[in-house]
């Protein structure tokens, strides 16, 4: 595993940021292991079954043994719905005040309350499964490059950043997201390590 700090600007100093430098199923089960063993549980959501073409491309965690995970990321991809090109999403839960979420999709604070907050009188944008819930997600405002959805799974931030922008349209279709703290699937497909878990594209 590779150990990577972060810092927020608002906030200074925050939980280390654990980047896994290969992903296969033993970095998977291993990642499970991790966040099993944290007093504050967090999901780690996946896609399951995979979207046809898709692959397990990453997965990171937030925390350490005094703070406990705060966070956790899944990276797939695979063929961008619109079939005009590769698509990469970031699959993010979080306890609230973590900022993770906002770092990815590109916009400022530790929360995504004040960007649902103007978009939540609307009908939700995209409808995933989490852990058996109907989960309702509202797009909020992102960095240009890419497109953000955000609702709430399990008591936690449940955010799906995806790259380009149209690649969110998969978030269009029946969805349905496995937690692998839970179970990993022994059928998932991994691919090339994505560069946005280290925020490098």
């Amino acid at each position: 595993m590779m150990h990577s700090d972060w810092r927020c600007a608002d906030c200074g100093p925050v939980p280390p940021l654990h980047v896994a430098e290969h992903i296969n199923r033993d970095i998977a089960e291993s990642a499970a292991q991790e966040i099993n063993k944290s007093d504050s549980y967090l999901p780690l959501w996946c896609p399951w079954p995979l979207p046809l073409g898709w692959t397990v491309t990453g997965i990171a965690w937030v925390g350490d043994e005094r703070t406990g995970v705060k966070g956790t990321t899944v990276a797939i991809s695979g063929p961008g719905p619109l079939g005009d090109g590769p698509g990469d999403i970031l699959l993010v839960a979080e306890e609230p005040g973590l900022g993770l979420g906002n770092r990815f999709a590109g916009i400022p604070g530790l929360d995504p309350g004040s960007y649902l907050a103007d978009v939540m009188s609307e009908a939700p944008h995209a409808k995933v499964r989490a852990g058996g819930h109907p989960t309702p997600l509202w797009s909020i405002k992102s960095a240009d490059d890419r497109s953000a959805y955000v609702g709430e799974a399990k008591g936690v931030w449940l955010y799906a950043v995806a790259w380009p922008a149209r690649a969110g349209y998969l978030l269009s279709e029946d969805v349905v997201l496995q937690d692998l703290a839970e179970h990993v699937p022994p059928e998932l497909v991994y691919g090339a390590p994505s560069p946005y878990l280290h925020g490098k594209a």
